[in-house]
């Protein structure tokens, strides 16, 4: 057999097993990887670099399947390549506890880099993960850590706006290290692309700066030289766009929508076995020839494997001050007494949470050497930059401030694929109110329970004069509706000093911090607070008189000053004032202290200006609700409060009415 006729046999094997699993399913999408098959026995025979049985290996290349849809693509690949994905993970497709879930899901198998499906994701993240290659090469040695980052993308990709973010900053910084497979098969669900799609998307990828190049799908010569041409291209991603046709193999249904998102069907299926001399009686069936391919490639990637291993450590051995340093970045090491340094670094005063953070933000980048990040173009208003430190910027990677430029979807996607990488902490910042167009990466870090941390600034009405746009009303219950997502919304310098160590602490799941455009005025805690009681969700600000309360007023943020102020208004009554900068936070907190805070059977007052939705899941007693049932509206601050009624002595008087 000729190296071409293996290789052919190895797609094949690849487009038979995608097909098997999705009809065994009775569910999935057989098209795009029978269409891409060819494009990926050569790439994962011949030029991806990783090892099957060291999986999170931080010097291999990454593979993201970013038409996600296309998932038995990826585990017929991990199979055959020797990871721990079983024939039986291929019969189980889509099925209830299995690891080969219906689009690939992030922590199920070893050698999945990210979930992906919701489309255009994986191409933002494989981006995030080129910009933390090269910063981790700036760092220490870039003949071990600059690895490439593969990817295999669709139509559906390529019309995301998502992904026009991505490409636009990853043409801005040069990433070489990116080489894009482009399944163009003219077809999506609904049809052929011409019905929507009639751009020139070559056109359009080199005015981002790309390198663009053409081959055909199945032409294996062509494959070949088109990633040899991308990896010696140093200065500019590329976009490798390989004319093929969905359900290559199908000699009825292929180039059509039927066989994107619809399984072959029985009688399909085996006249496909018949065009393409397959044996139509064996099932999830792997030639010896193809086994032993596979077999070769990963002796092979040992080899390579093992060799990097000795130069990094003979660089270990030259370079002791940096291997530590390194260490400490690949552990996500954190001092001890951390929460003691932040809290050491906010005064205390009147001032808006965003100021009081980026005095935060100052001692954590001296402490935490692998803390990176930056906002979308506001870095002066979301007061997120580092002092002292670069800028990230093309061809400049050891810097650790980012400008995403005004990209928010874009951000997210990339800050997921940074954390993924590895070796990195890393930040977003933008207003709050544009946390809409971040919520599906906010949602996808959530999932994967990686620990991404978003600053959000200028976090209710009381952003003022912008008016309604800006003022974000329900992003507050958004966010807390997510799964696995926790939002903070500190008062003060405590309460946002202890927000960001919860943040940094953190390990399964995405953490936002909600903090205030305008100055919140200090308040007076009772002697017996500590401030590790933040990092409880809820705690005691001032207590009641007696030996129960009459009332309990609970509030967070900007609003937590006015419930204090309130109580010195209600006299008569025994109040307690409590803060809850995190409902998630409060809401894990045994039964004993939720109840130590909040006794059963009395009235609890809660005061946040935003809608109201989900207080009433963790209250069941009477309760009344001060907050917002509308949009804002422009003006100053301190006239919005009063407007909409949440100073101190409107708050009181609705208290007293509602007694």
């Amino acid at each position: 057999m000729t190296d071409n006729e293996l290789k052919i046999l190895s797609a094949n094997t690849i487009r038979i097993l995608a097909a098997e699993g999705v009809q065994k399913a009775n569910s999935g999408h057989p098209g795009m990887p029978m269409g891409m098959a060819d494009v990926a026995a050569i790439l994962w025979t011949e030029f991806l670099i990783h090892n099957p049985d060291e999986p999170k290996w931080i010097g291999r290349d990454r593979f993201v399947l970013s038409a996600g849809h296309g998932s038995m693509l990826i585990y017929s690949l991990l199979h055959l390549s020797g990871y721990d994905c079983t024939i039986e993970d291929l019969k189980s497709f889509r099925q209830w506890g299995s690891r080969t879930a219906g689009h690939p899901e992030y922590g199920h198998l070893p050698g999945v880099e990210t979930t992906t499906g919701p489309l255009g994701q994986g191409f933002g993240n494989g981006v995030g993960m080129a910009i933390a290659s090269k910063m981790l090469s700036a760092r220490f040695d870039e003949n071990l850590f600059d690895n490439y980052i593969y990817a295999i993308c669709g139509d559906g990709d390529l019309m995301e706006g998502v992904s026009s973010e991505a490409a636009s900053i990853a043409g801005h910084l040069k990433l070489g290290n990116i080489i894009y497979f482009y399944d163009d098969n003219g077809i999506t669900i609904e049809g052929h692309t011409d019905l929507t799609f009639s751009e020139d998307v070559g056109k359009r990828f080199e005015s981002y700066g790309w390198h663009v190049l053409k081959a055909d799908a199945y032409n294996h010569d062509e494959i070949r030289k088109a990633i040899v041409a991308a990896q010696n291209e140093k200065w500019k991603p590329t976009l490798i766009i390989t004319k093929s046709v969905i359900g290559y193999g199908s000699p009825n249904k292929f180039n059509t929508h039927d066989v994107h998102g619809s399984p072959l069907g029985k009688e399909e299926l085996i006249a496909t076995k018949k065009n393409l001399n397959w044996p139509e009686d064996k099932e999830f069936y792997i030639p010896k020839e193809v086994a032993n391919l596979f077999a070769l490639r990963k002796n092979e990637l040992k080899k390579i494997y093992s060799d990097w291993k000795n130069n990094f450590e003979q660089w270990r051995n030259s370079n002791r001050e940096k291997s530590e340093l390194f260490d400490k970045y690949i552990n996500q090491y954190l001092p001890a007494n951390l929460e003691e340094e932040l809290l050491a670094a906010v005064p205390v005063e009147s001032n808006a949470t965003r100021s009081l953070s980026s005095k935060v933000i100052q001692k954590i980048a001296q402490l935490v050497p692998y803390f990176i990040g930056g906002s979308a173009d506001l870095a002066p208003s979301t007061n997120t930059i580092m002092n002292g430190f670069e800028s990230i910027a093309p061809n400049k990677f050891s810097g650790r401030n980012f400008h995403f430029g005004i990209r928010e979807h874009g951000m997210g996607a990339i800050l997921n694929g940074i954390t993924l990488y590895g070796g990195f902490k890393p930040f977003g910042a933008t207003f709050f109110v544009f946390s809409d167009y971040m919520r599906p990466t906010i949602r996808l870090a959530a999932i994967m329970q990686i620990p991404v941390i978003y600053v959000f600034t200028h976090d209710s009405i009381f952003v003022g004069e912008d008016g309604p746009t800006h003022q974000p009303v329900e992003q507050l219950a958004a966010l807390r509706s997510i799964p696995n997502s926790t939002v903070f919304r500190p008062a003060d310098g405590i309460e946002t000093a202890m927000a960001w160590a919860f943040a940094l602490r953190h390990k399964t799941g995405p953490v936002s911090l909600i903090l205030s455009r305008q100055k919140i005025e200090t308040f007076e805690r009772d002697g017996e607070f500590i401030p590790s009681d933040v990092l409880k969700g809820a705690y005691i600000v001032s207590k009641e008189n007696g030996s129960k309360p009459d009332l309990i007023i609970a509030a967070s943020g900007s609003e937590v000053p006015v419930a204090a102020d309130a109580k010195k208004l209600l006299s008569g009554l025994s109040i307690r004032v409590v803060s809850i900068p995190s409902r998630e936070v409060f809401n894990q907190q045994p039964d004993e202290y939720k109840e130590k805070l909040f006794p059963p059977n009395v009235p609890v007052v809660v005061i946040e200006a935003a809608t109201m939705t989900g207080w009433g899941d963790i209250f069941r007693q009477r309760m009344l609700a001060i907050g917002m049932e509308s949009f804002g509206a422009s003006g100053p601050y301190k006239t919005l409060a009063e407007k909409f009624g949440f100073t101190d002595t409107q708050i009181a008087d609705k208290i007293k009415k509602w007694l």
